[in-house]
Parts: C-alpha cells; structure tokens; sequence
C-alpha cells in the first residue's frame, strides 16, 4: 500500500514536472513572439505615404473569413507556422485603396495562389471595380499559374518573367476510387442512400465512377469553364473563349515560351523581376527610388470594432464556414454554437436583419435541421434573411441555405446536391485477416446494431434505407416550402446533383447572382434602413495567444517546441484518425469535389 502511495505520488510530481516545462515552452513561444514583433516593426514602414502603392501576393491559400489560429502541431513541427490570407482582409483592403487618396495602384506578386474558383472570381471582380477608379492594375508573376491569371487577367498591366510560361491548362478534379484497397485489407462499406446523383458514396464501394456521376461532373466543369474563358476574353483584348481553348487544347501553351504568350495576347511584355520597379514607377510616374509598397493589413484591421456590436441598426453576417457537424472541431459549422447564436440574434432588437454566408459542402443531417429551424425562429421575428453562397453551399450547406427570403450565389459557387446517404463500415473481413474475433451479448438480437464488426441482414439494411429516405422527405419538402415550388420538382432536380450556380439560378435554386454585399443591400433595403446602419460579423472573433505566432520574424521558438513534442507523429495521427471515425453515419454531404484550374508544374 505504501509503496502504491509513493508510485502516485511520484507520477503526480513529474506529471506537474512535465507540464512546467511545457508552460516554459509556451512562454518561451511567446516572449520570442513579442521580441520579434517589436523588432521587426522598426524596420517596416507604417505610413501610406502620397504614391504609395497596395501590394498583394496571390501565392499560398485564401480562405473566407479570419478566425483565431487553432494550435496545429504538425504544422509546428514542419516550421509551417504562416496565417493564410483572407478573402474578406483582401476585398475591404482593395475597397479601401479604392478610395484613399495616397494610394497610386495596385500590384498583384503572382506566386501560385490556391483557393476555390467561386473566392478566386470575388476578388477578381473586387481588382475590376478598382480599375473603374482609374487608378491602374499591374500584375507580375515568375510563372502565371492558371489561378494566377484568371485573377491577375483584369489587370491593366500583364507581366512575366522571360524565362516563365502561362500555365494555363482548364479546370477539373480527381477523385480516389478505394474499394479495391478496402477489398485487400477485409472492409465493406454499406450504403444506403437517395439520389441518383448522390455520389459522395462512390469511392468507398466502386472502382470507378458511376455514368450518372461523370456526366454531372462534365455538365459542371464545362459550365464553370465557360464562365471563365469569357471573363478572361472580356478582359484581354486579342483573346477569345475559343482562343483560349485552342491554346490551352491544341498549342499546350503551358509549355510554350513567354514570347508566345505575348504573342498570343496572354500577356503584355516580359521583364526579369529586377526590372519591375522601373516598370512601376513609370506607370504611376514616381521616382523607383521612392516607391512605397503597402500591404492589406496597413489598411485593414482584421478584427472588427466592438462598437459595432452594439449599434442600435444593425445587420448581422453570420459566417458558416466548413463541414456541418454535431459537436465541437475547429473550422466546422457546430449547431451547438450556431443555435444559440442565431437565437440571440433574432432576440436582439436592434438586429435589423441577417445575411448567412454559407461556405459548406453539408455534413451532418441533425445538425443541419437544428441550425435550419433556429433561422426560422429568426424570420419568425419578422426580420429578413438573406444567404450569400460562397465556394460551396450544397446538401446540408443547402438544407439551411434554402428557407431564407433570397439567395445570393457567386457565378462559379457549387450547390444543390439535395439528398443524403448512409455509409456503415462492416470490419469483419479485417478481422479475420487478423485473427480477431469479436465476441457480443446483448439482451436484444438487435441491439449493437449497426455494428462495424459484421453486415448488416436484410431487414437492418430495410430499416436504415426508410430512416434515410424519411430524412430525405424532411429535405425536399424545406426546399420546396422554401423555394416556393412544388415538391415535384425539388424531386427531379434533387437526387443528389450538384450545380453550378448559373444553372441554379435557371431551375429556382438561387435567385441573383452576387456576393456578400449584394445581401446585406439587399437586407438593408428590405427592413428600410436606408444608409443608417452597422454591419456585425459572426461568430466573434477572439483572439488566443498562438495568434501572436505568424507575426514572428525568426521561428527559433518551433525547434523548442518540436524538441518538447520529441516529434510524436503516431499520437497526432491517431486523433485525426478518431475525428474521421467519429462523423456521423448519416450524412447530407456532398460528393468530394474541389473545382480547381489544373496547374501543371513549372518545367
């Protein structure tokens, strides 16, 4: 018993021991983290200065909105510790450059940027507004990605590098198709599901895409594809939209020369990154000596002003960004939060009105129908709702999409996918590879059921296959109460497909195409606020500690913390693992497709 008494007591002291030592870390993180903010400011100018001239590289990832930075270990240990640009940061800078008198152009660095078209499209039409300003455009890559240059196409002033290419090579997706790995390790996945079209299911259980899968994707990629040829025609004089495919399908002019680019119409002249601050300077006719290079975040305060939170006329946006789910996870839309949110909301009396901008592919179907009846709560207040559609707002994205009084939707955003599936893993094959035999007793037969350790009978999967096609009933009978149309014809263009939003708008899924101010104009006028009025975003945005992180000029501090962590990899995978276990059986999710140009790599 003693010696019981001395081994607890000895684990709680190196327990606390351990965790000393990492607080150490931590402080350590973020003293660094202070010290290099300091000194780094010193070096960097702080004035827009008369001239000056708005830079923003289109390189790395642009998401939809700030959020606070969620620790990410892995990251960490990679010396991966950057805060991705946002679209939100990137429109209000350019807005604001728009109208500041100091600011002479605007420069885009193109590097390779990754983002969904439907946020590609938005800042490219916020760089066209500016160029209404007569202030010009200049645009500069190394190598033009396809990405690039659809964004950096609405530029005044195309430039690249001698020695790059235009990689421009069209638009598509490539899905991984597993059950043939699933057959080799002894796992079945059992499906039930509604919807033709409703092919999130697919790579579990085929080896290759149904006909009905490929046939909406080539409507979708091709409608898409369109879009963007005849935006970058219209914005470059010597092309076309068959120009542009004849270069892209039969002259490869990814791999052709920049002089051909040049030629073509793609770009305007060719410089060496050396010469572009003469380039400039002449442009704007300032001396290159003089040149004042500003970034988004000299203009822009990422977080909002708390004033705005308690004006008396006041629009809320509230942003709805990532998987549905029921419970908890970073970059997920959690009705346990959202609920309550927009309850309080709709209690507020000086919330005139709501804009949800919805940037989801679904996920889960309670949390969907929770979040779905807290908005009609909020509309029962005699308020107006208005969704603005992002990249994506599809299955469940569309289940709380549908019942708001008008939808806003980006010309290249996905939505639709109306239907819901199930998909129920059945490990007994695994098990005997590996010799494990589980073993239950329950006091009814079926009682464990679904059970991932054995298939399920005929009667089970009769079961399931009703519960899924009632929750599919519940869908199609929101949309068609929220849409206004029969549920005739929710069903026939239900069944699980998914589409753009050109074509959404023409069927009734959508009702104009625009972006998040469109719908808050909208709201505005609708509860006749006139111009007297704030606009509030949520869910607020708190900062943590760890966002300190990104600012640091010198990332000693990660080799710190990779020391503390002993690069522990196989802990790490397993929680990912866990949380991809633990999603619900049960889903309004939409197949897994991420619409992107096709980007070769620089040759």
């Amino acid at each position: 018993m003693l010696k019981k008494f001395f081994m607890n007591m000895l684990s709680s002291f190196v327990g606390a021991w351990l965790a000393l030592v990492l607080f150490g870390v931590v402080a350590v993180l973020v003293g660094i983290g202070v010290a290099a903010k300091i000194g780094s400011s010193s070096g960097e100018s702080k004035e827009v200065s008369k001239g000056s001239v708005l830079t923003i590289e289109l390189q790395g990832t642009i998401e939809e909105r700030e959020t606070p930075l969620d620790i990410d270990y892995i990251s960490l240990l990679q010396r991966d510790i950057t805060r991705p640009q946002t679209l939100t940061n990137l429109v209000s800078a350019i807005r604001e450059a728009k109208e500041n008198k100091n600011i002479s152009a605007l420069y885009l660095k193109c590097g390779g940027v990754s983002a969904p078209l439907a946020t590609l499209n938005a800042l490219r039409e916020e760089i066209k507004s500016f160029r209404e300003s007569g202030k010009p455009v200049i645009a500069y890559g190394n190598y033009l990605f396809s990405s690039d240059y659809f964004v950096a196409s609405a530029a005044n002033h195309l430039y690249m590098n001698p020695g790059g290419q235009v990689m421009l090579q069209g638009i598509g997706g490539t899905n991984l198709y597993l059950k043939g790995l699933f057959d080799k390790l002894g796992i079945e996945y059992q499906v039930v599901k509604v919807g033709t079209y409703k092919s999130a299911v697919e790579p579990y259980i085929l080896t290759e895409m149904s006909a009905p899968a490929r046939a909406q994707l080539d409507t979708l990629y091709g409608n898409m594809w369109s879009y963007l040829r005849e935006e970058m025609a219209e914005s470059r004089s010597k092309l076309t939209p068959q120009s542009i495919d004849t270069l892209v399908s039969k002259d490869f002019i990814f791999l052709r020369p920049g002089s051909d680019a040049v030629k073509a119409g793609l770009v305007d002249k060719l410089y060496f990154e050396r010469e572009m601050d003469k380039v400039i300077a002449k442009i704007i006719g300032k001396d290159p000596e003089k040149l004042n290079f500003v970034s988004p975040s000299l203009l822009v305060d990422p977080v909002e002003a708390a004033s705005k939170f308690d004006s008396k006329e006041r629009i809320a946006v509230v942003y709805a960004v990532g998987q549905i789910v029921d419970g908890g996870g970073t970059g997920t839309i959690d009705f346990e939060e959202y609920v309550p949110l927009i309850v309080k909301l709709a209690d507020d009396k000086n919330v005139k009105g709501m804009v949800l901008r919805v940037n989801s592919p679904g996920g889960a179907v309670f949390g969907s129908e929770q979040i779905g009846d807290a908005l009609d709560y909020f509309q029962s207040k005699k308020k107006p709702l208005a969704v603005s559609m992002g990249a994506y707002a599809a299955s469940g994205g569309y289940w709380i999409s549908c019942g708001a009084n008008r939808i806003f939707a980006d010309p290249l955003t996905i939505t639709g996918s109306i239907g819901i599936f199930g998909l129920i893993p059945n490990a007994s094959g695994l098990c005997e590879k590996l010799g494990v035999s589980p073993q239950s007793v329950y006091t009814n037969p079926d009682a464990d059921f679904p059970n991932g350790f054995k298939p399920m009978n005929e009667r089970q999967l009769s079961a399931m296959q009703t519960y899924v096609e009632r929750g599919y009933d519940k869908f199609v009978k929101r949309v068609a109460k929220g849409r206004k149309m029969p549920e005739s014809k929710v069903r026939v263009i239900g069944e699980g497909r998914v589409w753009d939003a050109q074509s959404a708008l023409r069927i009734g899924l959508v009702d104009e195409l625009g972006e998040v101010d469109d719908a808050i104009d909208w709201i505005a006028e609708k509860a006749s606020l006139g111009t007297n009025y704030n606009v509030s975003t949520y869910p607020k945005i708190e900062s943590s500690i760890w966002d300190i992180l990104p600012e640091m000029a010198q990332m000693e501090s990660d080799k710190a913390l990779a020391d503390a962590l002993n690069d522990n990899y196989e802990l790490l995978l397993i929680k990912y693992a866990r949380k991809l276990l633990e999603r619900k059986r049960v889903q309004a999710l939409m197949p897994d497709i991420d619409v992107r140009f096709v980007e070769a790599k620089a040759l």
